[in-house]
């Protein structure tokens, strides 16, 4: 497939991944994926390691600074807590220690931390302080630098190597470790930090010790159940096996085997026939397990004796006994007596001919996701953006995995697609709305990790996750989250619309009217004052039912903005939805007050026709009806006369002519066909009377700096 051009998410921030690997996650609790939705392993779960004095951190961009860590001069002796297992993946990830103000840092560090902090979406300010650090050599340098870039990049995986590695060259083993299982927590995908974790643990265990062996194994059982499942997991699962046949567990070897001969993986066949040279290289009673050679022997004496049975009468010779059954032999001696006389060949072939339909079926799982997998040449995060044709891909294989595979599968690949595509919000979306009905403490723990560290600026995805808690009851939770994030981004109208109507929905009438006064007050002198004016008088009106303090707040916004159209125009609205008996003096009074300002006249022939209709079917005064028809028609012929002039007028004589006009406070026609022109002349056109069209209202607003443009149309629907 031909490489389209990127899709950007947004503002990834500027600057490359070092080395083309960028991925890891920092020191919340949120960083990590939830347990209740990853593949959990079978045993050997992880002790939490020694928590540390954790500083003041919060969610939506809003005070996540860390500080840097104390100083350790000295090694740790003990034995480092087991690796992460995934029941553990959401466990509190190790937070950087309270900085200590007697550590004097590098000379030039002050002047890249800054760059760093001023500008945090700036990814090569990051790249640029870490390679300084490292040039440097200066282990609390490096703890501080690291650590605040982890709170930001937490799936950069090559930055944890690197951290892990500056730790363990400084002799400081508790720290490395610390630091390995802080980014597997956060990314336990990565097959790289797995087997580098591995490998420490190999280098610095004393393999003396009867501990160090079941460490190791139970840290590579917590790596295939953490990340067993991927397609490219290949590597990890080789890696086991070689380390069971070391430690002479052959038994081991093959249940592992057994295992990975189920997963979908791209070098499946590979792990097949090493799976037959394993059985041809050694006797079955050394790798197969008791329980299967009992099996593998009843199945050859059953076909045995089926073939014999055949062949021979029913009854025996005369002076001769049957032979003995299958299960008479067994209940003759042990299990080792009767293994001892099974034939090596036909056992290995029998075992082998048993997974062979297993393997057929797993090829056909691979050949499914074959194409996908070719698709993906970016699995890891990078701040720049994706291809259009790799998201694409994406999409497309989510919804077959959803469709088609496990739920375990699904929740690897989701997991696998949101560190590639970190910055879009499409797919931790479309992974919130998955996990939502399996597990809502997992689409939860997906909200706080794409809300707190990945999209602390996307207002989408904040939305929908306060709507998440509204819906599962946890109203204050919802009200802190749209009010983090209005203070991190403010300005936002659709946040704040979102805060009014949450109090509006609870019954706080008085706290829905304070957050629009609020934002009246902040914005005075600005359009979207006007805008909150309107949503206010609206909620007085259709809620509190107070059409006078409705009309009070549309009569203040004129006095501050008496040119906006779309003011008279709501203000009309509001009085056409009371009774227009008794209401016809205020109605007029609108009309009037519209017809008087500085509106064009494109504007004023619609608020006049709009007058002569009004009078026409709800006026008790044919004189005010007349009145008002000789007044629209003295509208028209000024717009006649101007665009005859403007038409038949010399090239010489136009300039001059449209100077005039304007002088008399007609203006020109770009002018007169803005403001609420569109918005009723579509109503004039069609030949209808009382709709509005309100999605004209909102459109510009677009360019508060929305994300992606409110549809409130889907509220305001022309009747």
């Amino acid at each position: 497939m031909a490489a389209e051009g990127p899709e950007t998410p947004g503002s990834p921030g500027d600057g490359t991944a070092e080395g083309g690997e960028v991925g890891g996650l920092g020191a919340d609790a949120a960083a990590g994926p939830d347990p209740d939705v990853l593949p959990k392993p079978a045993s050997n779960g992880a002790p939490k390691p020694d928590e540390e004095a954790a500083p003041a951190q919060g969610c939506n961009g809003v005070g996540m600074e860390p500080s840097a860590p104390l100083p350790r001069p000295e090694p740790a002796k003990e034995e480092a807590p087991q690796p992460p297992a995934p029941e553990v993946a959401t466990h509190m990830a190790l937070n950087p220690p309270v900085e200590e103000v007697s550590i004097t840092y590098p000379l030039d560090f002050e002047r890249y931390w800054r760059a760093a902090q001023e500008n945090p979406l700036d990814f090569t300010a990051w790249t640029e302080l870490l390679q300084y650090v490292e040039q440097e050599n200066h282990i609390y340098a490096a703890r501080k630098a690291f650590d605040s870039f982890f709170m930001r990049y937490p799936y950069c995986y090559g930055y944890w190597k690197k951290y892990a590695d500056m730790e363990r060259r400084f002799d400081f083993i508790k720290e490395t470790e610390e630091v390995f299982q802080r980014g597997l927590q956060s990314i336990p995908l990565s097959m790289d930090l797995w087997i580098h974790y591995i490998s420490f643990l190999q280098t610095t265990l004393d393999m003396n010790h009867p501990d160090s062996a079941q460490k190791i194994s139970g840290t590579f059982e917590s790596a295939v159940a953490a990340a067993g499942v991927d397609f490219r997991s290949d590597k990890l699962w080789e890696l086991y096996v070689e380390w069971l046949k070391e430690q002479g567990e052959l038994k081991a070897v093959t249940a592992v085997y057994d295992r990975v001969l189920t997963m979908p993986t791209q070098l499946y066949s590979h792990h097949w026939e090493k799976f037959k040279e394993h059985m041809a290289s050694h006797s079955p009673r050394d790798i197969c397990s008791t329980e299967e050679l009992l099996w593998l022997q009843s199945k050859l004496t059953s076909e045995a004796g089926t073939k014999t049975a055949e062949a021979e009468a029913e009854e025996a010779p005369p002076g001769e006994d049957m032979p003995l059954k299958v299960e008479a032999k067994m209940e003759a001696g042990d299990g080792s007596h009767v293994l001892g006389h099974l034939d090596p060949d036909k056992l290995r072939e029998l075992a082998i001919s048993v997974r062979q339909p297993i393997f057929a079926q797993n090829e056909a799982e691979v050949s499914k996701r074959w194409n996908f997998e070719e698709g993906i040449k970016r699995p890891y995060f990078h701040v720049k953006p994706l291809e259009r044709a790799q998201l694409r891909n994406w999409r497309d294989y989510l919804d077959f995995e959803m469709a088609n595979g496990s739920h375990e599968r699904t929740i690897v690949l989701f997991e696998r697609c949101v560190i590639a595509c970190a910055l879009y919000e499409e797919f931790w979306i479309k992974y919130t709305r998955y996990l939502e009905h399996h597990s809502v403490s997992g689409a939860r723990n997906v909200f706080q990790r794409a809300c707190c560290y990945h999209l602390p600026r996307k207002p989408n995805i904040h939305l929908l996750w306060a709507a998440f808690e509204e819906k599962q009851g946890e109203v204050e939770e919802a009200r802190r989250i749209l009010k983090s994030f209005e203070d991190s981004v403010p300005g936002l109208a659709m946040v704040r619309l979102r805060r009014v109507s949450l109090e509006r929905r609870l019954g706080n009438m008085e706290m829905a009217e304070t957050l629009l006064m609020e934002a009246i007050r902040d914005n005075e002198g600005m359009p979207v004052s006007s805008f909150y004016s309107v949503k206010l008088a609206r909620q007085v009106l259709k809620v509190q039912k107070n059409l006078i303090k409705a009309r009070k707040i549309l009569l203040e916004a004129l006095e501050k903005d008496p040119d906006n159209a779309k003011l008279y125009a709501n203000l009309l609205e509001m009085e056409f939805s009371a009774d227009v008996r008794q209401n016809e003096g205020s109605t007029m009074s609108s009309f009037d007050r519209a017809l008087m300002s500085g509106l064009p006249l494109e504007t004023k022939i619609i608020f006049s026709q709009r007058r002569v209709e009004f009078l026409e079917d709800f006026g008790s005064s044919i004189n005010s009806l007349l009145t008002s028809y000789d007044e629209h028609q003295k509208l028209l012929n000024q717009q006649v006369m101007r665009k005859r002039l403007l038409e038949n007028g010399s090239a010489d004589e136009g300039e001059e002519k449209r100077m005039r006009l304007e002088e008399a406070g007609g203006g020109n026609m770009a002018v007169a066909t803005t403001g609420i022109t569109p918005l009723m002349a579509a109503e004039v056109g069609s030949g209808t009377t009382g709709a509005y069209n309100y999605n004209t209202w909102y459109q510009n607003y677009s360019n508060y700096g929305y994300q992606n443009a409110w549809n409130y149309n889907q509220y305001y629907q022309q009747t």
